[in-house]
């Protein structure tokens, strides 16, 4: 079993979040939602284990961020 990582792991960050923003512009707040729930389901489905996931979305109810930190 692997374990979530937490602190920071993606080449360039920056670059990513001004994708996923890009990929919300113009798009209302009910198809955001959905792009987001399908990145999560897309992004689930490449992980693939179980036990990470569960750790993901404890992490995420915990509002801890991927450095561990409130």
């Amino acid at each position: 079993m692997a374990d979530l990582i937490l602190t920071p792991n993606i080449d360039n960050a920056d670059d990513f979040y001004a994708d996923l923003l890009a990929a919300h512009d113009g798009i209302d707040k009910v198809d955001s939602d959905a792009l987001n729930a399908r990145l999560v389901l897309v992004l689930a489905n490449h992980i693939g284990d179980n036990a990470v996931l569960v750790q993901a979305i404890n992490a995420a109810r915990l509002k801890t961020t991927y450095r561990g930190t409130e």
